[in-house]
Parts: C-alpha cells; structure tokens; sequence
C-alpha cells in the first residue's frame, strides 16, 4: 500500500509539471488561452451557482458547478493546445504523419507508403471507413503520387473505398488540424475483422518504409533519396 502511495506521490509532480509545459508551448501560439480559461471556469461556475440560488440549494449546485468549471476548463484547454500545436507544425514535413499516429483506435496507419525526390509523401491509414491516403508536400506534385497509390489499391483491394486528403491551406486542400476531424466525417463502410484484413493484404504488398529506413517524426529538410528514387512495383 505504501508503494503504491509513493508512486502516485512522484506522479502527480510530473503531471503538474506536463501541464504546465504545455500551457507554456500553447501560450505562446494563444495569446488569450489565460483569459480564455479564465472565462469558462468562472462563467460555468457561476451559472450553477445562481441556479443552485434559485432552486434553494446553492452549496448542492455550487460544488457540482465547482467540478463542471474544472472539466469545462480542461476541455477547452486540450482543445487549444492540440491546435496551437497544429499551428506550429503545419507546414513541417512529416507533420501529417504525427497527426495520424494520433488519430485514435480504430485506425491502422503506415507513413510514408510512397515519396518523391522533392519529400512529397503520402501516408496511409486503414478504417472503417476504408483507404485514406494523406499527402502533404506540392499540391501538383503529390496528385501523381497519389494516382500511383490508388492504381495499387485497385490492384489489391479493389473492393474497398479509397479516399485521399491533400494537407493544406489552398483550395481543395484540408489544414493540418482539420485532418482527423476530416477522416472521421467519411462513411463507416468496413467491420473491424475487414479493416484488419485490407491492412494486412496492403502491408503484405510492401511500401516504401519497408525497403528504405527513415527516422521517426518530422523528415529532416536536407534528407534526399538515392538517385533514381523508389522502384515502382
């Protein structure tokens, strides 16, 4: 039992420690995120508040209001973090890749399945709403990439949807933080055991990350591929 209260001891000041890191890094893409949490704690708390007034029961509604403002506040906050730092990826190569490895369950993903001389990539993911391709890199580059991947697909797995999302801020292109949020719009069309087969049938035809190492995260920018660029298969 006292391990346990150690452990959790040590814990606590390594969260509290994470969170302010992190309040620090989105501070200083958000501005207003001190003002912002301010306000939704303090207006959430509140309005229990004056209900709580109202019906004759304010400390019942005042605490609940006190546990709803600190929710409320974290959901805000997490919110605005995750777009303060899509804010400073955007436009990094590799960036895409980190947001598909965050995704969430459900999703099977592999970066980049295919790549240029010039590090325009596209990466994979497998759901259930089938074949996502994500590109990021020269909006007229990347759809020749993109056109070689699906006739793959159709080769293997013809009978599965295959969408593709171009990352970006021009015109038919989707901004960095949109990404996830546009891949869960697509129509569920797959069971799970589906999703775990056409992820196997694609990886078992092979991509680029199996042929050519590359670190993890964000490729670095002078990185080149050797001449004459990947095999088409």
């Amino acid at each position: 039992m006292a391990r346990k209260e150690t452990a959790a001891d040590a814990a606590n000041p390594g969260r509290l420690k994470q969170i302010a890191l992190t309040y620090k890094m989105t501070r200083k893409a958000d501005k207003k995120i001190g003002l912002v949490l301010a306000a939704v704690g303090i207006v959430t708390f509140g309005v229990f508040l004056a209900i709580g007034f109202l019906i004759g029961h304010p400390i019942y509604l005042g605490i609940l209001g006190l546990f709803l403002a600190l929710l409320a506040t974290a959901i805000v906050f997490g919110r605005r973090a995750e777009r303060a730092a899509f804010g400073q990826m955007e436009g990094q190569p590799g960036a895409a890749a980190a947001v598909l490895d965050n995704i969430g369950r459900g999703w099977a993903t592999t970066p980049a399945v295919a790549m240029n001389r010039s590090q325009d990539v596209v990466h994979r993911a497998v759901g259930k709403a089938g074949i996502v391709l994500v590109a990021e890199g020269n909006p007229n580059r990347v759809k020749s990439l993109l056109a070689a991947e699906k006739k793959k697909m159709n080769r293997i797995v013809a009978d599965v949807p295959v969408h593709d999302v171009i990352v970006g801020t021009g015109e038919g292109q989707v901004p960095l933080k949109n990404v996830r949020t546009t891949m869960l719009k697509f129509p569920r069309v797959l069971t799970g055991p589906q999703v775990t087969a056409t992820n196997d049938r694609l990886r078992a035809m092979g991509d680029l990350m199996s042929n050519m190492p590359l670190p993890k995260g964000p490729m670095p920018k002078g990185m080149k591929l050797p001449k004459g660029g990947p095999k088409a298969r």
